[in-house]
């Protein structure tokens, strides 16, 4: 009568698996409308693998029919998450950065972006100064090699002196985007894939537009100087980050870059 209860390695294992394939759909759709969508439709499985597991069988019938019938429906809806995901699990730097690590969370505390988000800070507010346009993309756990070639490679650890060069009007550089991996500017001039997306303010231009088109296809986070006003900008998620004054951006980016 209690044989449900004794666990072999593979029931632990997948249920771990599980575990973490809820973990990051839920860090890929928090902060969207589409988390509630999520809610709801985990909501309906729970409640139809009640309904089996207890016999009722009209229900679970119904519910069957209605989480089926609505798979094509779901794709549709999720499309930008779907297509987001797939291209998390396909350009993870496993080798490279311990990226496996960091999705799971495992040995958390030994992994740490080098990535000096201070540094970035200071170049972006004197920057801000000037009203010298900028995009900075920070690369998180999606690896950003894809986007590399429709610029210039480089090689060079972050400094302000280095960002201010680059971002200058004058510099052959200061076009399209600067990519940052861990401490590390590793390429400039970048074409950003731009967002189509109709809710964007006519107000913002193709430099915003960029920056949101790569925060909604990669978990990127970046950093954006207004050439028209000065503003500093922090998108994630194709979304625009609120924030108050300089302290709560700075706090903001070092517990989004860990």
């Amino acid at each position: 009568m209690l044989d449900f209860i004794d666990f072999s390695f593979l029931d632990v294992l997948d249920v771990l698996l599980v575990a973490i394939l809820i973990y990051n759909i839920y860090k890929l759709l928090r902060g969207t409308v589409a988390i509630n969508i999520f809610i709801g439709i985990a909501l309906i499985f729970m409640i139809w693998q009640m309904t089996q597991l207890l016999k009722m069988e009209m229900l679970s019938n119904i519910l069957e029919y209605l989480l089926g019938g609505g798979a094509i429906a779901l794709i549709i809806v999720f499309q930008q998450e779907i297509r987001k995901f797939l291209l998390m699990i396909g350009t993870t730097n496993v080798a490279s950065r311990r990226n496996f690590l960091k999705q799971i969370n495992f040995l958390k505390s030994e992994i740490r972006s080098e990535t000096d988000t201070d540094i970035i800070l200071k170049a972006c507010k004197k920057l801000s100064t000037t009203k010298t346009g900028a995009l900075i993309v920070m690369e998180r756990t999606n690896s950003l090699d894809f986007l590399i070639n429709t610029g210039d490679a480089m090689n060079a650890q972050v400094n302000i002196a280095l960002l201010e060069s680059i971002f200058y009007k004058n510099s052959p550089l200061h076009d399209g985007a600067t990519i940052i991996r861990d401490n590390f500017v590793i390429a400039t001039r970048v074409i950003l894939p731009v967002s189509e997306d109709p809710k964007i303010p006519s107000r913002f231009g193709l430099r915003h537009r960029a920056a949101i088109g790569v925060s909604e296809k990669t978990d990127a986070i970046c950093l954006l100087v207004s050439e028209e006003t000065g503003e500093i900008s922090y998108i994630k998620d194709g979304n625009f980050e609120l924030f108050t004054d300089n302290k709560e951006l700075q706090e903001k980016l070092r517990n989004d870059i860990q």
